[in-house]
């Protein structure tokens, strides 16, 4: 994958690494955890037009090196805390922006593409990305070795989405119809009482 660019993807990684609270890892770790995991997503967005935003932006992972690797498209980096929102303006490129917010807060049916990488677990990450995602897009979801993918496929029927393929470690939901009225739920709902 091509990050060939005058942005600076190794100060960055650094900079994740040394500011506390946005990551366990060493730099070895985040390189391979935080940008080389992240562009495995590259060629499954390229396959969905629109904006793309990443839910749960944390330091930047996968949204910045996705900014950077797909610089054609418009990246939202959503973050809920303040203090990684402020850290993530510093660092975001040029054709990403910051939004400070939940999920459940954002307008419905707006992005191309959803990802989320670390977020929560598949099923409640699935019931945040989905309704941002309009119809013809997809959310896309860094798969852990023990998700329950029969339960993410409850959830994307229930929000519009079709069925979920697995691909390369990554779970796409594909969104067929618009966000049924009620969703996305109040913040906290979907983690509290989980659709599936």
């Amino acid at each position: 994958m091509d990050t060939s660019s005058s942005y600076p993807l190794d100060d960055w990684l650094r900079a994740v690494v040394a500011v506390p609270g946005l990551t366990a890892l060493d730099l070895d770790e985040a390189r391979q955890v935080l940008l080389d995991d992240s562009l495995r997503a590259v060629t499954v967005l390229r396959e969905f037009a629109g904006p793309i935003v990443d839910v749960g932006s944390g330091g930047g992972a996968p949204g910045i090196p996705l900014a950077v690797s797909l610089p054609d498209r418009k990246v939202t980096l959503l973050e809920a805390e303040r203090r990684k929102c402020e850290f993530l303006e510093r660092w975001a490129p040029s054709n990403a922006r910051v939004v400070w917010g939940r999920a459940e807060e954002q307008e419905t049916d707006v992005y191309g593409v959803a990802v989320a990488k670390a977020l929560a677990q598949p099923p409640v990450a699935a019931e945040w990305c989905l309704p941002l995602v309009r119809p013809g897009g997809a959310a896309v979801l860094f798969l852990g070795p023990s998700a329950d993918i029969q339960a993410v496929a409850r959830v994307s029927e229930q929000l519009g989405g079709g069925a979920p393929q697995e691909r390369d470690g990554l779970l796409v939901l594909p969104k067929l119809g618009p966000t049924p009225r009620g969703f996305p739920r109040r913040p906290g709902v979907a983690r509290k009482r989980p659709l599936a």
